[in-house]
């Protein structure tokens, strides 16, 4: 199984905007179509917002985004891991580790020292035994915690 810029799997897009829409959107103003159209010019970019793909010959296993803002009253907070989606089928064999870790080093990448995650109280227990920190509590019913992004490495000069 890979990870991959979604770029690089342009097919998947629909697949990826309608599982993360059911997910968080449903039931809110936010379409269909909208949110489709966000998910898609992630794909053009290199940096934010960004999205990655769990896939394997085809077949669509997961996604996470890698976005600026997720919390309106913390518009000063980037970047955010947001959208983390895993199908039913491909939980619980660590696979939205690998995509957070995915979307941490893609914030290295960019030269971000940290990242935030905001989750429902229900789900924060899940994040913090993943090695999250608590930010802050009960913003907006969210807890906002951090992660320190994963610093590209650099080639040793040594032979």
């Amino acid at each position: 199984m890979r990870i991959s810029p979604l770029r690089e799997v342009p097919e998947m897009a629909a697949l990826v905007a309608r599982r993360a829409w059911a997910a968080w959107w449903q039931g809110t103003e936010m379409t269909t179509d909208a949110y489709r159209a966000g998910i898609a010019a992630t794909a053009g970019t290199d940096g934010m917002p960004r999205t990655l793909v769990a896939h394997d010959a085809g077949r669509y296993f997961g996604s996470v985004l890698l976005i600026a803002s997720d919390l309106p009253s913390r518009p000063a907070l980037t970047p955010w891991i947001a959208a983390l989606w895993v199908e039913p089928q491909a939980r619980r064999q660590g696979l939205a580790v690998r995509l957070m870790t995915a979307a941490r080093a893609e914030a290295g990448r960019l030269g971000y020292p940290i990242c935030h995650l905001c989750a429902e109280p229900r789900i924060a227990p899940y994040y913090l035994a993943r090695g999250f920190t608590l930010r802050e509590s009960d913003i907006e019913g969210l807890e906002v915690m951090t992660i320190p992004a994963i610093a590209p490495s650099i080639p040793s000069a040594l032979p």
